[in-house]
């Protein structure tokens, strides 16, 4: 799919954010997987809308996926030790059911991935729900290595994933 456009999301597309999660969150609940069962949190999504790091996939003028990528590593998982200024972090991955299934998702990665190369990063990291193996078979596919489950009680997520910058899925340097 070349005909893919991604741009950062405006303050006023909001509701196109938000949709795009709730509509993950419904598809994940009818298969039985419990993550993201909460209203989406406006406030984040409005603070990575205002400073511009939350992004919007379109296809054919109409929003398809939305990522937020930004140097944010969330201190229960990424420590001292993993250098995490190294790195850009997804958040918030989510592609449109009606579009899932065409390589959407692996094209957002690759896209993050060079994104985070130019600006000097070595990493492309997220977390992700710790027992969604779905989920983690997807991150590997997409040429991530699983890190470690960092196991906190409070927290669902903790399957720490990375890869290097500047490679797309497949580890070829883009062209």
């Amino acid at each position: 799919m070349k005909d893919l456009h991604i741009r950062a999301g405006r303050p006023d597309e909001l509701g196109a954010v938000e949709a795009l999660l709730s509509e993950a969150s419904a598809w994940l609940a009818s298969r039985g997987i419990d993550q993201w069962q909460y209203p989406p949190h406006r406030d984040r999504i409005t603070a990575a809308l205002e400073r511009g790091v939350c992004f919007l996939a379109f296809k054919d003028g109409k929003p398809i996926a939305t990522v937020q990528l930004d140097d944010f590593a969330d201190p229960e998982f990424w420590t001292p030790d993993d250098e995490p200024d190294t790195a850009l972090y997804v958040h918030r991955m989510a592609v449109r059911r009606e579009t899932a299934g065409i390589g959407v998702g692996v094209m957002l990665l690759d896209w993050a991935s060079e994104r985070a190369a130019t600006q000097g990063k070595q990493w492309l990291r997220l977390d992700a729900w710790k027992d969604n193996q779905s989920l983690h078979r997807f991150y590997r596919g997409a040429g991530f290595t699983l890190v470690r489950i960092t196991d906190l009680p409070h927290r669902r997520s903790g399957a720490l994933f990375q890869r290097p910058t500047g490679y797309d899925s497949e580890g070829n340097v883009p062209s």
